[in-house]
């Protein structure tokens, strides 16, 4: 979707500012935040392309003016709501609403040991065909999607070259909504910089993307 947070060649967002010795966690809330993100999604209430695209359908005000971890709460707090799994109410009250039914515990002790380092892939073994070769010239669509894409809006249009095949993975723009994950190639694209900028852009700089075979077309 066409968002505030896709800022990739966008200007007037003030100077980057590096924290020296930043700390994994500014606040102990946000490491709760983190914590109970983790559990919802041990527990089946989400994958990780759809929890982008709540992010990205915040308000833009509200996406610039919350820090890191607010916005994973709010994300958090929406996504626990949309399935159900706790009421506004119980979420404004902090406590389960009378009658409200239990769920089996998705998690004990000793599952929560290991979920900060899990990592599920979203490569996929399935025997795709690869619609484009290394070497290749493509080009990125234009599109203007209401829902998740991972295709930055800085590229598309753009022509590129494929420099290499990673492989078989899951689509995000369909796995966002739950519409299935639609296995399929992704390559990494080179993009000239003068290419995505123009022609005040480095005539020595390239840009790698990578992109989903759904994003680009044959030259």
């Amino acid at each position: 979707m066409n968002g505030i947070h896709d800022m990739g060649g966008m200007h007037g967002m003030g100077p980057l500012r590096r924290e020296t010795a930043e700390p994994v966690f500014h606040e102990p809330w946000e490491g709760r935040v983190f914590a109970m993100t983790l559990a919802a999604r041990a527990g089946g209430k989400g994958n990780l392309d759809n929890s982008r695209y709540q992010l990205e359908s915040l308000p833009p005000a509200d996406y610039l003016r919350m820090s890191y971890y607010e916005r994973w709460f709010t994300r958090l707090t929406g996504q626990l709501v949309r399935s159900e799994t706790v009421t506004p109410e119980e979420l404004e009250a902090g406590t389960p609403g009378p009658g409200s039914a239990k769920t089996i515990r998705a998690l004990d002790v000793a599952a929560t040991r290991s979920l900060p380092t899990r990592r599920n892939s979203a490569r996929r073994p399935d025997a795709v065909e690869p619609r484009f070769a290394v070497g290749q010239r493509v080009r990125a669509r234009t599109i203007n999607p209401v829902g998740h894409t991972r295709l930055p809006r800085y590229a598309r249009g753009r022509i590129g070259v494929v420099a290499r095949d990673h492989g078989v993975f899951v689509f995000p723009d369909t796995n966002a909504e739950f519409l299935g994950e639609k296995p399929q190639h992704v390559y990494s694209v080179r993009f000239t910089a003068r290419e995505l900028w123009g022609a005040a852009a480095s005539i020595r700089d390239t840009v790698h993307l990578d992109l989903w075979d759904d994003y680009l077309d044959q030259i």
